[in-house]
């Protein structure tokens, strides 16, 4: 992307974080032009004065997502770690919290997103694994020294997963959903965080 300025650049702005709330609530293919225009209080016509195509939003929204769970992470995960959680257990109670798992708009695009992955068209796949990547990148920062090779991939697997469980029981079986999240947390620190 080339850089904005003035109202274009905060229209640009306004039209990611409402797309990237919107592929997370409802997945890439509930994502509508007209209503992501509507939401971010702009006219329909004038989508393509920023995207070329409905694929170059996406890819934006995904890697807008993106850059807003690791913020909310880098920034939660501070104040815990400074009240003396390890980098490791502040990043396994982020993740693995209720809030987590009910905000969808708000969550990890990862966690929402990774079912239909496969199925995008490059431009918009590439962006979306690299999430993937990152989410591993940081799940291997904060492992403890000495952890096993494939420890990151162990320790993203099993997050990404209780974060899907629990939001496919939640509506159903509030409690059946934190049960899946506190067993994976209390499994997850006894082997990790020493």
């Amino acid at each position: 992307m080339t850089e904005l300025s003035g109202r274009k650049a905060i229209s640009h702005a306004r039209i990611l974080d409402v797309a990237s709330r919107a592929i997370r609530r409802q997945g890439y293919h509930g994502v509508n032009v007209t209503e992501v225009m509507k939401d971010a209080q702009l006219t329909h016509g004038g989508f393509y004065a920023h995207f070329a195509s409905r694929e170059a939003l996406l890819s934006e929204a995904v890697a807008q997502a993106g850059a807003d769970i690791a913020r909310v992470l880098r920034e939660q995960s501070d104040l815990l770690v400074a009240g003396g959680a390890s980098r490791f257990r502040a990043f396994v109670e982020i993740y693995l919290s209720f809030d987590h798992v009910r905000d969808c708009d708000h969550g990890c695009p990862v966690s929402l997103l990774t079912g239909e992955m496969f199925r995008q068209a490059p431009e918009v796949a590439g962006p979306s694994r690299r999430l993937i990547r990152e989410m591993h990148a940081r799940v291997k920062k904060v492992l403890p020294a000495g952890a096993a090779p494939g420890a990151a991939w162990v320790v993203a697997s099993a997050c990404l997963g209780a974060v899907q469980l629990a939001r496919a029981l939640v509506d159903d079986d509030e409690a059946e959903a934190k049960a899946i999240l506190a067993a994976t947390k209390k499994d997850l620190l006894e082997r990790y965080d020493r």
